[in-house]
């Protein structure tokens, strides 16, 4: 049984997967590279200790990572500040599905705390979830589990009972080493065949999620 659903953040409850592309992209092509679409695509969600050694595998050792990233995100930083945040379409319908169907509700990002709690507030939902997890602080970022092991313990869940939402394949990835059951919300990209392996469903958009739940659930009853 599914106890819990567990949601990323960029690009599953805020839009910003989309500018995340467009200023690293930005910011390399003004250091002098050029990142092509499929590079950055399977690049997202890694957290900086996985993202710095897979820029300079693809564009060399002398690719100053840290000083492409603080440039990014100051681009990054602008337009937010200009334009805030945009809520991903659904998320507050699926929120009222999930409360009155009694499942718990938590976050696994890879952005720090502060921020989290800034762009989830902005947007209206940072206290309709019981847990915000974060992975700053934790010893490994997604495409590792430990992010999403932590959301579970957070809400004292074991895994196998949580259902995460990620947009990403390293997300899903992150969730799926944890133990946690997959469903990939498409945002940019849909999952690499690698991915789509071990998912319990692609869905278009967050309300698709409910049906997929429903089904999940009734399968599941089938077998008691």
């Amino acid at each position: 049984m599914i106890h819990a659903v567990i949601f990323d953040m960029d690009g599953i409850l805020i839009d910003t997967e989309k500018y995340l592309y467009r200023y690293w992209k930005q910011a390399a092509q003004e250091a002098g590279y050029e990142l092509t679409h499929e590079q950055l695509l399977r690049f997202r969600s890694f957290s900086k200790e996985y993202a710095e050694p897979y820029f300079k595998e693809l564009l060399g050792q002398d690719f100053d990572f840290l000083a492409v990233r603080r440039r990014r995100m100051e681009l990054m930083r602008s337009h937010i500040e200009k334009y805030g945040v945009e809520k991903k379409p659904g998320v507050d319908e699926l929120l009222d599905w999930l409360t009155e169907n009694g499942y718990k509700k938590a976050v696994s990002t890879a952005t720090d705390a502060e921020r989290a709690k800034k762009y989830l507030t902005q947007i209206g939902v940072y206290d309709r979830f019981d847990q915000v997890a974060c992975a700053p602080s934790l010893p490994h970022g997604k495409p590792m589990p430990d992010v999403y092991l932590y959301a579970c313990e957070k809400i004292n869940e074991q895994p196998k009972h949580c259902l995460a939402l990620e947009d990403s394949d390293n997300g899903a990835w992150s969730a799926h080493r944890a133990g946690c059951r997959v469903v990939m919300v498409k945002d940019l990209a849909g999952p690499l065949p690698e991915t789509a392996g071990f998912l319990e469903g692609c869905a278009e958009n967050l309300l698709e999620v409910i049906e997929i739940l429903k089904r999940l659930e009734g399968k599941e009853t089938e077998h008691l």
